[in-house]
Formats: structure tokens, sequence, C-alpha cells
């Protein structure tokens, strides 16, 4: 129960958050007995019910809050109505005579409508009320053309065609529907829209009845006033009327699976009973779930829309996996799933210039973001990192959980990025509001993230973008993330996976291949922690044979772009067509490389001698035993190949090499 009661003291410590967003798209922190839904249509109509006129909502607007029963929060079909914004089907009674095909309840919504007027209501519901009752809600959608029916009276099951698309957005495109070939019936149309309301009253600036705080507290004690039965609340140790039902749509809001659930559900006498009939539940071990634990419906609740909020505001979400990192006191912390990049201009102004910092002040700016976490958390302060995931479409579970302090979850995540801190160029800064990006190919230093940690050891090029499987993307994520939080090894599979990808520079186009060069640095470097220590920067004084067969691959590679360049020829080097051979068999092919060297230093002359040098030292820095031995290299050599070839790039050194001006082709290939 500890997780519960961690999320229900975070919902408690952000009541402020409750129903704030920075726009439509954001998830809001739900006040109780609401959910949300998205909604095509929008019907506005006066305090006396009467309609005024409708519109179609676009995607962006569309996520509403709207009250609802916890049946209904979590129905997936039949007769759980929500009980004020609800689809065509609920809401309408002449839904079958335009043609709606499913089963109609209408009756179950306006019951449930009717019983919260009679409790007594706010004016804006007892207007909406008032107008459901009349039945005229789909002819008056037909009459203002948000809804289309054929010369039958009925409603098309899909756009008519392409000459009746009327100017703007319809319905058909939010509702396309059709007749799907494999079922043989109706895909989403217009009769599957969900309304919502507004209600313009004089003198009340405020219409939208899903964000009017006197309706949804109107709501929350109405249904809390039909809870009946009382138990012992086991997280918060008070007895209070318990959960029939717990929340779905944890993850986005389409979501079904649930944390906890019981198969509990009562009978029209209002008996609780168990849905399978035989008790398969609880294996015979119990008649009803209250003899197992009971959890307060307000408790859990809270705990559940605190942990989607997180999960929208400030976590990872794809492929049914989602992690998250939040302090009970709400304030906010670096999530394990962010590379450095993020931490480093996830909020950075516009004007900022990354470009403009060196690879130190970069390091020494994430030590600083990092730290400046610390500065927001007291000593007190819980930080809880959690991982859910599910195999089928209605459960899920919590696949990892950690509770720790504040300061000892920030030291574990700045170890990570100091361990895997390398320099990478595929970055990006992206505005807050739009979600497009402002800047590509973004210099950082530190860890790279989870997933693209994945795509570096895993993924493939397809038609010049990264592809790979979705279970496999999750499963590495969820692998990595006891490295980070605790402080686990990193698998060697993992490592020895992107180290293979990175040798094999030819399968890859150039943006990718700099992107997994990188990443299987860091990755071999931290795997290397223990026994050994790398510096980004070149280091002349590692006399190792792998290390060193790296860098004059680089230094050769370097001499015949330059060659290259200057003959305004644009192909591969022999370097790095030959590179995945260069790693299984260092020396022979070295001398291969070496060999088709001799044309580009002719070509270049003098120019090229102060190169050729550089590699005569490298050559002279082995032991001869080790330069001639064809053994396969380790990861080791791509950190020689990178350190030399940024010792290369302009700018780079405070001496200019005699004037040599070859490095610019380095620069284009990174970026």
């Amino acid at each position: 129960m500890n997780w519960i009661q961690n999320l229900y003291e975070t919902y408690e410590n952000c009541q402020s958050m409750i129903g704030v967003g920075s726009d439509d798209n954001e998830v809001p922190l739900l006040p109780i007995c609401h959910t949300t839904q998205k909604a095509q249509i929008e019907i506005t109509l006066d305090e006396k019910g009467d309609f005024r006129r409708a519109r179609i909502i676009s995607k962006e607007e569309s996520r509403t809050i709207i009250p609802c029963t916890e049946k209904s929060a979590g129905r997936t079909s039949g007769e759980a109505a929500h009980s004020l914004c609800d689809k065509l089907q609920y809401i309408a009674v002449d839904y079958q005579k335009y043609g709606g095909e499913k089963d109609p309840y209408y009756e179950s919504y306006i019951t449930l409508l009717e019983n919260w007027v009679r409790y007594g209501t706010p004016t804006k519901v007892q207007a909406i009320y008032d107008y459901v009752k009349r039945g005229t809600v789909i002819s008056d959608l037909e009459a203002h053309q948000i809804l289309f029916v054929d010369t039958n009276g009925k409603l098309f099951i899909q756009r008519p065609g392409e000459k009746d698309k009327k100017a703007g957005l319809d319905i058909f495109d939010l509702l396309p529907g059709g007749i799907d070939p494999k079922t043989q019936k109706i895909k989403s149309w217009q009769a599957d829209s969900f309304v919502r309301w507004k209600v313009e009253i004089s003198g009340d600036p405020e219409s939208a009845v899903w964000s009017d705080p006197e309706i949804i507290q109107s709501w929350i004690d109405y249904y809390s006033s039909t809870k009946e039965t009382k138990a012992l609340c086991y997280v918060t140790g008070k007895e209070s009327f318990s959960a029939d039902q717990h929340p779905a749509k944890i993850r986005n809001d389409g979501d079904k699976a649930k944390l906890i659930s019981s198969g509990k559900s009562r009978n029209k006498t209002g008996k609780v009973t168990i849905d399978d009939g035989c008790g398969f539940t609880f294996l015979g071990r119990f008649t009803f779930p209250d003899q197992a634990a009971t959890v307060g419906f307000e408790t859990t609740q809270k705990a559940h829309f605190a942990l989607r909020w997180l999960i929208g505001r400030q976590g990872y979400n794809r492929d049914k996996l989602a992690i998250v990192a939040w302090a009970t006191s709400g304030k906010l912390v670096p999530q394990p799933t962010n590379g450095a990049e993020t931490l480093l201009w996830g909020d950075a102004p516009i004007e900022e210039d990354p470009n403009a910092y060196t690879a130190q002040e970069l390091g020494i700016k994430l030590r600083n973001r990092i730290a400046g976490y610390g500065k927001e958390l007291s000593n007190t302060d819980e930080v809880v990192v959690m991982a859910l995931d599910s195999a089928t479409t209605g459960r899920m579970a919590i696949t990892y959980y950690r509770d720790l302090a504040g300061s000892d979850y920030l030291k574990r995540i700045d170890d990570w990025h100091e361990s895997c801190a390398w320099q990478h160029h595929y970055g990006e800064i992206r505005d807050k509001q739009s979600g497009k990006t402002i800047k590509n190919n973004v210099p950082f230093v530190g860890a790279p993230a989870p997933d693209d940690v994945a795509e570096a050891a895993y993924a493939t090029n397809r038609e010049g973008k990264f592809e790979m499987d979705k279970k496999l993307r999750k499963a590495t994520v969820a692998r990595l993330l006891p490295c980070i939080v605790d402080g686990q090894p990193i698998p060697r599979d993992l490592v020895e996976s992107a180290v293979r990808r990175a040798s094999n520079r030819v399968a890859l186009e150039d943006w990718q291949w700099n992107k997994v060069l990188t990443i299987a640095c860091s990755l071999f470097k931290k795997f290397k922690q223990e026994k050994e220590k790398y510096d980004m920067s070149l280091d002349e004084t590692r006399k190792t044979r792998d290390y060193l067969y790296g860098r004059l691959l680089a230094l050769a590679d370097s001499l015949e772009a330059w060659a290259l360049k200057e003959a305004h020829e644009s192909r591969a080097t022999n370097a790095a067509r030959l590179m995945q051979r260069f790693a299984e068999r260092p020396h022979s092919t070295w001398r291969t490389i070496e060999l088709a060297l001799t044309p580009y230093k002719a070509r270049l002359g003098g120019k090229s001698i102060k190169r050729q040098r550089m590699i005569d030292d490298v050559v002279a820095s082995f032991n001869s035993e080790d330069f001639v031995s064809d053994k396969r290299l380790s990861g080791e050599f791509l950190l020689g190949y990178h350190c030399q070839r940024e010792f290369l790039r302009p700018n780079s050194r405070a001496e200019d090499m005699d004037g040599e001006n070859e490095n610019s082709e380095i620069s284009n290939t990174t970026n």
C-alpha cells in the first residue's frame, strides 16, 4: 500500500493544481469523481435550456473534464452512463430513430441526471436536464449541419463524397466512419459523437460546465452522498466509504488497464457480489473483496489521479511502458528517462545558443542543473520512482518501485550522468508550448536517454530513420532503469551490441552513425568504470592497443576526407568503408587502409606532413607485439577514434597545425 499512500500524499500536497493545465493537451490533476473524455461536439444552451448553437471541436481542444461514477469511469461498453457529458447513445432519446446501431442507454443517463437535479444542482445542470428531456438533441444538431442525414432520415455512415465536404472542420474529419472489412461493422461514425455542454447565463463569464468549480463540487457532494458502505481504509487508517471500483485511464485517455481490480460489483439491491460468480477471483481464500483489504473511494481516486497527472506532466510513456519519478511534496525532480540534453536545455530560452559552450562548460552546467533540484528539495522530501506495464488490455502491474530520500535520488542521477558522460551532438531544443523543434544537433555532455540507448543498440536504418521492435525498445528501457536509479552494472550484451552497430558505419546514415558512435562510447566508458577511467578529451599518454588503433583509424579517415574535399569528391573514405573489418582484424586491415592513403598523400603534398607525422607517432607508440596482432578490438577503439576525431575538429585546439584546413568535413558529418 506504500505506493498508494505516497500518491495520496502527493495529491493532497498539490491541491492548487486541480483542474489546471498549461494547454488543452496537458493532462490536468483531476478532482475526485471525475474523469476525462475527448469530445467531438459542443452544444451551447441558455439558462432556460433552449438550444443556441453547436460546433465541432478540434482534437487539440477536445479533452474535457466530466463528472462520472466509479462504474462509468472504467466502462468499456454497456449501461454505465456518465452524469452530464456523454455520447449520443446515452443523451439522445432519438438515437435509434436516426440509425444508431448500438443499444440506447438514454434511460440510465436521464435517471442519473434527474437524481442529481433532485439533490440540488446549479442552474446550468438544470438547464441541461431540461433540454435533454425534450428529446431533440440529434434533430437540433442535424438542423444546424453538425450531423448529416440521408434521404431516409438516417445518419450517414461516412461522408457521401468529397464534393460534400464543407468549409472548415466537420464531423467526418473526426469520425470518418465506414465499414470495417474484417468485422463488417461500422467504424467510428457520427452516432459515436461525444457531446459536452456550455450554458450561457447573464452575468456569468464561465459558460463551460467542465471548468465550473460549482458544478464540480456539486457532483462530488451528490455522488459522495450515494455511498453507503463504510470500512477501514488500509491507506489512511481511517474509516471511510470504500471503493466499489478503481480508476483506469492511468497512462492515457484510452487506457483500460487497472492497477487494482477486485471483480467487485453491486447488484440491484446494493449487495456486493463477485463478477465471475464462482469465487475464482480469490481462489477460494475469500468470499468478498472486503475480506482481503479495502481502500477508501476518495483515497484510491486521489492516488490514481495523481499518478495519471504525474505521468502526463513529467513521465516517460511509450509502448505501454510508463516510468515516472516524483517528489511527494510536488516539487519537480529530474526524470531517470531523460538524457542530459533534456536536463541542460529542456527549459532553455530560445535565444540561448548551446553551441557557445565548451565540453567542460557543458559538464559544469549539467552538474549545476542537477544540484539546483537539491536546493528545492528539503531533507525530508521523498522521491518515488515507479514503472508500470501491462501485458493485457485490462490488467497493469508495477514493474519497478523505489522510495528514496531526495538527496539520495539526486546523487544517483548525478552518478549516472557522470559515469556515462560523453560529448554528443544529436540533441535538440523544443518549444514547450508548440512542441516544435527550435534547434537540432545541439551539443551536450552527459548520459544519453534510455530511448536513445535502445536505438543505438538495436534499431535498424529504414529509409533514413531508426526503426525497432516496440517490445525490444520497452524491454531495453526497463533494463536500464535499475542501472540509473540503483547503480547496477550496465548489461554487457547492450554495450557489445552498441559497439558492433557503431563499428558498422556503412549500414547507417551519417547522422545515425554519429549518434550511435557517441552513445557506444558512453556505454563502454560506463561498463569499464570499475577498471578504467577514460577522459572525453584525447589522452596522448594512453598506450593501450585498442585505443591507439582507434586513433590511427581517425587520422587515416580525416586525411583521406581532406584530400577528397580538395578534389570536390563526395564519397565514403576507405577507413569508413572498412571500419567493421578493421574492428575484427585491425592489423591486416590497417595495411590495406595505409596503402590506400598513398595517392591522397601525394595529392595533398606538403600540406599533410604534420598529419602523416601524427600517424607515425601513434604507430611508434605501439608495443610491437600488440601492433602485429590481429585480435579483435574492444569498444575502447571507438573511444580512441572519437577522441582523436574531436581533437581534429576545427577550433578544438589553440594551435592551427600549420594552416591545415582539412577539418571542416568532420564538423559537417557530425552535424
